[in-house]
């Protein structure tokens, strides 16, 4: 077997089967999103995405058995968009200036992807609940979040609530106000130095 042959085949003991799955699934939600972005998070319909994946509405439902399982897939991946596009972020030694660029990729990544942002973020779909195994993609996210507020002093359960608040709002106020572009991500150092000053200052309990 060629060196290219064995790389699409896989390693050996691959389950060729579980790779096409698994590829196909990865297009699938690829094209929800695109369908996502031009009709709305909630205006997905089954029978539009299935023909932009080449397949018949029945044959889509192997893959997804209801919309909510779609949305699901689309969770998981959009945190893992997210860790992607924060865990490259270099340490400056700085724990102010890491937790204030780390904020600032925060509220671009959210204002660069408006539907992206509802998913995550607000509650748009009703009745959607996120999977256990999707939510854990959001805890690692959110866990990378914790060691950077913990090597800034911040190790408080309620302080690092207000954190998260302030996040929040930032990314809320960028997509609602100012989609693509850095109106709110501009008061990241801000916002940053506001909360830790009121750490400092807030007592010991």
């Amino acid at each position: 077997m060629s060196a290219l042959n064995q790389t699409v085949a896989g390693p050996p003991g691959t389950d060729r089967r579980a790779l096409r799955r698994a590829a196909k699934i990865a297009v699938i939600v690829h094209e929800a999103w695109a369908l996502s972005r031009a009709e709305g998070l909630a205006g997905i319909l089954l029978r539009d995405l299935a023909d932009r994946v080449g397949l018949r509405q029945p044959s889509l439902y192997a893959y997804f058995d209801s919309k909510l399982a779609l949305y699901d897939a689309m969770f998981a991946d959009g945190n893992r968009q997210l860790i992607a596009y924060t865990s490259d972020l270099p340490s400056t030694g700085d724990p102010v200036r890491d937790l204030t660029e780390f904020v600032a990729r925060v509220v671009r990544f959210s204002g660069d992807d408006v539907e992206r942002h509802q998913l995550l973020f607000q509650r748009t779909i009703p009745g959607f609940e996120p999977s256990p195994e999707s939510y854990a993609v959001a805890v690692e996210f959110l866990e990378r979040a914790g060691a950077l507020l913990q090597a800034a002093g911040v190790t408080r359960a309620a302080d690092i609530d207000l954190f998260t608040a302030l996040t929040a709002g930032l990314t809320h106020q960028q997509v609602a106000n100012d989609p693509g572009g850095d109106r709110w991500l501009k008061q990241a150092g801000r916002v940053v130095a506001m909360f830790l000053t009121e750490v400092q200052q807030s007592p010991r309990e």
